[in-house]
């Protein structure tokens, strides 16, 4: 059976991929876990014996300083007796296999994954599951690093460090959209200001009909990230605590609120701006966005 198309949501960190993630997950046919990273297993995990065990333990362990299975709720052993039951394994059905059974836990029967940091894997993860469908959500730089400074996941507080990663990470995934069959990219601002049309668009590219749940996502979101666990290390010390994780994406529990667009205008410096466009202006102007007039 071909499998249904699948999203899977990319962007720099803090560009709105939760956002469009609980607005896609809304929709009472589809189901986006939390992150997940580990289809980048894909590329270490080669055939040969036991691949299938070799498989189960990589994916409930990873990732291996603090694992997140936990995130998905889903009991370990019954997930290892499903990887059984395919015949001939492969790690394309494995990781299917996962999928699928997040979906029919939220009572769903298609799926999609959201995790930014497969913007640089756009190409093989295409080669993996060939039913991708990437959604590279787009946001102002500037804003990006607004949000994301002071984040426990934030490469750096410095602005040519923001500036840097911000850059890397949309050119890069917009240069492997480019070799990939089915890509496309939607901006935040869109997401935002124009919220029903940009989903229909979205939902056109993923072949799913559009819902009007989708649009009331902030009233599922609530119970959605209570998923988020406390991400600990093997050692037991908290990384992030989910009190800390749930007030990362608080915003998400809201309607779409169009007063977040812009910020770098009021909290970044005149010389915060001038470096972070020297650093990515061009990318900037690529994208659509307008330099600091100043």
């Amino acid at each position: 059976m071909q499998p249904f198309p699948m999203p899977i949501i990319v962007g720099s960190p803090r560009s709105g991929t939760t956002l469009l993630r609980f607005l896609l997950d809304s929709h009472p046919e589809l189901a986006i876990p939390p992150e997940t990273g580990f289809l980048l297993l894909g590329k270490e995990l080669t055939s040969g014996p036991n691949l299938c065990e070799r498989f189960f333990q990589a994916i409930t362990n990873y990732p291996s300083e603090a694992p997140g299975w936990a995130d998905y709720h889903l009991p370990a052993d019954v997930f290892q007796v499903e990887l059984q039951r395919i015949q001939p394994f492969t790690l394309a059905d494995g990781f299917r296999t996962f999928y699928r059974m997040y979906a029919t836990q939220h009572n769903k029967t298609r799926w999609g994954d959201k995790t930014p940091s497969y913007c640089s894997h756009l190409q093989f993860l295409q080669k993996l599951l060939p039913e991708a469908r990437f959604v590279h959500v787009i946001r102002d730089g500037r804003d990006v690093a607004v949000s994301l400074r002071k984040r426990w996941f934030s490469p750096g507080y410095d602005i040519d460090t923001q500036a840097w990663f911000w850059q890397t990470n949309v050119t890069e995934a917009r240069r492997q959209g480019r070799h990939c069959r089915h890509y496309t990219e939607v901006r935040y601002e869109d997401l935002i200001n124009d919220t029903e049309q940009t989903i229909r668009q979205i939902c056109s590219f993923i072949e799913l009909d559009f819902h009007s749940n989708m649009l009331l996502y902030h009233e599922h979101t609530p119970h959605r990230l209570r998923e988020h666990l406390a991400r600990v290390r093997i050692d037991g010390s908290v990384i992030v605590s989910q009190e800390e994780r749930f007030a990362q994406q608080a915003a998400t529990t809201l309607p779409p609120d169009a007063s977040r667009i812009g910020q770098w205008k009021i909290q970044l410096t005149t010389e915060d701006i001038h470096r972070f466009e020297t650093v990515a202006g061009d990318t900037l102007r690529d994208c659509g966005y307008e330099l600091y007039a100043k």
